[in-house]
C-alpha cells in the first residue's frame, strides 16, 4: 500500500540522524517506564513534573493563579499532590508570601495512622481524606466485621492477608511501574558510594533500596539540603530496624549507607549529590504508596469496598466511637480549618454509596446469603477460560458489592432506560477495576478474553430480561438502602458540625452514589437539585420520597450551613466535647457538643441501626429509642435549646431523652 511506498522512498539513515539531534528520544511506549529521564506525575508519561522550586518556573506557572487571588476572583487554593514537590514547605512559604495571610490554602496530604500535618506549613489544613477515614469509626460495626471477613475468605478461597498483599503491590510498582525512577535513584546512590570510596555491590544496594522504599509506612519524609528533621530521622530509624527483621534482610552496611544519604551524614564534597538523592527518594515514596494502595491493593482486596478509600488504612483495624472522638479533638486542636471531605474527584465512590456499603458490616450473614443466591442465578453466564473462570468467586463478591453501592434508590427493576444508563456507568467501572487490580489484566497488557467475559457478565446483571435476578436484587437491597440513608444523614450531620470546614463536592448536597473516576466527575443535574431545594420544608423527614431523592440531605445541609454562617466562632473555635449515651440503645448513637463561651451545640445522630431503621426513616415513634438518654454535662444542662432541624424548643437537664424526639437526629443550638 501507500505506506510501504513511502517507506521504500525514505532515507532511513537521514531520519535516524534527525532523531538523534533532538532533545528527546523515540522509543516504544513499553520501555518508557524503564528509560525515562524526566520526572512524571505518578506513572503518567504525558504529565511532566514541574520544578516549581525554580523561581522562574514558579513565576511562569503561577502567574494566572496569583492574579486571580490578588483581584479577589479566588478566595482559596487547594494544592493537590503536595508530596510530589521537591520541598513542600519552601513552596508553601513562597506561595503564602505571594497570596498573603488571608488566602485559604489547603493541601492534599494523605495522613497515615498517627501522622499529623507538619506544624510549620503555612496552610489552613488538609483537603480532608483523613476525615473520611474517621467516619468509618462511627459507621462500621466492629463486632461483626470479622464475620464479613470470614464470609469473604470463604468465597475467595483464601485468607485475607493485607500486609502480604500490600508488599506484593509495592514490589510490582517498584519493579515495573516505577522501574525508571528506581533505576535512576540506584545509579545516584552507587555514584555517591564510588565518590566516597565505599565498596558497595550494585545487587546489595539494589536490595537495600528496594526494601527501604517498600517498608515506608507514610507517603514521605520532608528532608531538605540541611538533612532530615528530627521526627523523620526517628521514623527512618524505625523503618531501617523493621527492614532488618525481614526473612531475607539486606546487608546492614547497605542500609547504613542509604541512611547516611537520607540524613545528610556525608562529607561536604558529596552533600549536593546526597541532597539530590534525598529529594528524589522522597519524590518516589509518595507515588509508590499511592499507586500500591489506592490504585492496586484497593482493587484487589474487596472484603469491604467502603473501607477501600483514599486516606484509609490499608491494613484493617478495630473501629470505635472513642477513636473517632479522639481524632475530632485532635483535629480541633491541630487543624480546625481543614476541609471535612466525604466525596471528591478522586474518591473511589460517592459518599452515599460508601454510607450504604458500611451497612454490610452490620448484616454480613444476610449479605452472604444474598450473594450466594445471586451467584447461582447468574451462574450460566460464567465463562471458562484458559487461565480460569470469569468471573472467579472473588470477582463476583466485588461486582455485586459495587452494584449494591451504586444502585440508585429510586431505580425499579423494570425501568429499561434507567438500567441502560446504569449499565454504561457500571461497565466503565468494571473495566477500570480489573485493570487497576493488575491480576489477570492491566493497563499495560490487557487480557481481552478475560475482560470480555467479565464485561459480558456485568452487562447481563443489568439486562432488562434478567428479571428473576433484578427483582430479587432490588427486593434484597431495600434494607441496605434504608440503613444506608440513615448513615448518609448521620454522615452529613457530622460533616457539618464536627471540627473542620465542610467540603460539599458538586451535587453531593443531595445523594452521591457515584463510582470511581470518571464516573464521579460527571456533571450533576443542577436543575433538579435547584428544584428540590426550592421545595424544602421541615416535613421532608416524614416523606419516604424525600429520603430517596436526597431532599432530606439537602434540607439538613441548608439548615446547618445557615447555622454555621450565624455562629462562625462556635464552629471555628468551639471545643469538641464527646457526650455519653446510656440505656438500651447507647451503642446505636453518636453524641457530642461544640462549646465556645456561652454558645453551645449538642449533636446526636443514629448509627448501626440496620435491623430497625424503618421507624427512623418515617420519623415514627417506634419505641426504638425508649430508655436511651444522653448525659449532658454541667456547663451544658442549664441552656434553652432550639432544634435546628425541626425548630422545636426545649430546656436541657442532666439527661436528654431520645424517646421523646423523632428519628434520633438532634442538632440543638443554645438560645
Amino acid at each position: 500500500g501507500r505506506e510501504s511506498e513511502i517507506l521504500a522512498l525514505t532515507d532511513k539513515a537521514a531520519i535516524a540522524d534527525l532523531h538523534e539531534r533532538q532533545p528527546w528520544k523515540l522509543m516504544s511506549w513499553r520501555d518508557a517506564a524503564r528509560s525515562l529521564s524526566y520526572r512524571r506525575f505518578f506513572e503518567v508519561t504525558g504529565l511532566v513534573g514541574m520544578r516549581v522550586e525554580d523561581k522562574t518556573v514558579f513565576d511562569d506557572t503561577h502567574r494566572l493563579i496569583l492574579e486571580l487571588v490578588r483581584t479577589g476572583a479566588v478566595d482559596g487554593l487547594r494544592i493537590d499532590h503536595i508530596d510530589g514537590l521537591a520541598d513542600p514547605k519552601a513552596y508553601l512559604a513562597r506561595l503564602r508570601q505571594e497570596v498573603g495571610p488571608a488566602c485559604y490554602i489547603t493541601v492534599e496530604k494523605i495522613l497515615a495512622k498517627g501522622e499529623q500535618l507538619p506544624d510549620d506549613w503555612p496552610v489552613s489544613g488538609t483537603t480532608g481524606y483523613e476525615f473520611i477515614a474517621s467516619l468509618a469509626e462511627v459507621l462500621v460495626d466492629d463486632e461483626q466485621i470479622d464475620n464479613l471477613r470470614q464470609a469473604y475468605e470463604t468465597v475467595k478461597g483464601a485468607p485475607v492477608d493485607m500486609r502480604a498483599e500490600l508488599r506484593a503491590a509495592k514490589l510490582l510498582m517498584v519493579d515495573r511501574n516505577f522501574e525508571g525512577e528506581f533505576t535512576r535513584l540506584l545509579a545516584l546512590a552507587l555514584s555517591i558510594a564510588s565518590e566516597l570510596q565505599i565498596a558497595q555491590e550494585e545487587s546489595v544496594v539494589r536490595q537495600a533500596l528496594r526494601e527501604l522504599l517498600i517498608a515506608f509506612p507514610v507517603y514521605r519524609t520532608y528532608g531538605t539540603a540541611e538533612g532530615l528533621p528530627p521526627t523523620d530521622i526517628c521514623l527512618l530509624h524505625r523503618i531501617v530496624e523493621r527492614v532488618k527483621t525481614l526473612e531475607n534482610p539486606p546487608q546492614p552496611e547497605a542500609l547504613t549507607f542509604l541512611s547516611r544519604l537520607l540524613t545528610g551524614d556525608v562529607p561536604a564534597s558529596s552533600q549536593e549529590e546526597a541532597t539530590q538523592f534525598r529529594v528524589r527518594f522522597q519524590q518516589l515514596t509518595g507515588p509508590l504508596m499511592a499507586k500500591s494502595v489506592e490504585d492496586t491493593l484497593f482493587f484487589r482486596q474487596n472484603m469491604g469496598l467502603a473501607l477501600n478509600e483514599v486516606g484509609a488504612e490499608p491494613v484493617t483495624h478495630h473501629f470505635s466511637i472513642e477513636r473517632f472522638h479522639h481524632e475530632m479533638k485532635t483535629r480541633q486542636a491541630r487543624q480546625p480549618d481543614a476541609l471535612s471531605g466525604t466525596s471528591t474527584h478522586d474518591t473511589k465512590r460517592g459518599e452515599d454509596a460508601r454510607a450504604r456499603l458500611y451497612t454490610l458490616t452490620e448484616a454480613p450473614e444476610q449479605w452472604s446469603e444474598c450473594l450466594a443466591r445471586w451467584r447461582q442465578m447468574n451462574q450460566t453466564h460464567v465463562k471458562f477460560l484458559n487461565d480460569g473462570t470469569a468471573p472467579k468467586s472473588a470477582d463476583t463478591w466485588m461486582l455485586y458489592q459495587a452494584l449494591t453501592g451504586v444502585w440508585p434508590p429510586m431505580l425499579q427493576p423494570q425501568d429499561e432506560t434507567g438500567l441502560n444508563a446504569l449499565k454504561i456507568r457500571f461497565e466503565a467501572f468494571v473495566e477500570k477495576a480489573l485493570r487497576e487490580a493488575k491480576l489477570r489484566t492491566d493497563w499495560v497488557d490487557s487480557n481481552e478474553a478475560y475482560e470480555t467475559a467479565m464485561l459480558d457478565y456485568a452487562r447481563y446483571l443489568l439486562a432488562p430480561d434478567n428479571q428473576t435476578f433484578l427483582q430479587d436484587f432490588y427486593r434484597s437491597l431495600q434494607p441496605f438502602i434504608r440503613a444506608g440513608l440513615v448513615n448518609s444523614l448521620t454522615q452529613t450531620v457530622i460533616k457539618l458540625t464536627a471540627p473542620g470546614v465542610p467540603d460539599i463536592y458538586q451535587g453531593s448536597e443531595a445523594l452521591n452514589f457515584s463510582l470511581v473516576d470518571p464516573d464521579n466527575r460527571r456533571e450533576p443535574d443542577f436543575a433538579t437539585l435547584a428544584q428540590q431545594l426550592d421545595q424544602l420544608t421541615p416535613g421532608v423527614f416524614s416523606r419516604e420520597e424525600s429520603w430517596l431523592n436526597g431532599q432530606v440531605n439537602q434540607y439538613v445541609t441548608a439548615a446547618l450551613l445557615r447555622l454555621r454562617l450565624q455562629n462562625h466562632e462556635l464552629f471555628r473555635f468551639g471545643d469538641y466535647i464527646p457526650l455519653r449515651a446510656i440505656g438500651q440503645r447507647a451503642d446505636k448513637v453518636i453524641a457530642y457538643a461544640r462549646v465556645n463561651h456561652d454558645d453551645a451545640l449538642i449533636v446526636v445522630a443514629p448509627r448501626l441501626v440496620f435491623a430497625e431503621c424503618d421507624g427512623l426513616l418515617s420519623q415514627s415513634h417506634s419505641g426504638f429509642w425508649a430508655g436511651t438518654d444522653i448525659i449532658i454535662p454541667g456547663q451544658l444542662n442549664q441552656h434553652h435549646y432550639r432544634n435546628v432541624l425541626t425548630q422545636e424548643r426545649l430546656m436541657s437537664g442532666e439527661r436528654l431523652s431520645l424517646a421523646s424526639h423523632q428519628g434520633g437526629v438532634l442538632v440543638l443550638m443554645s438560645d
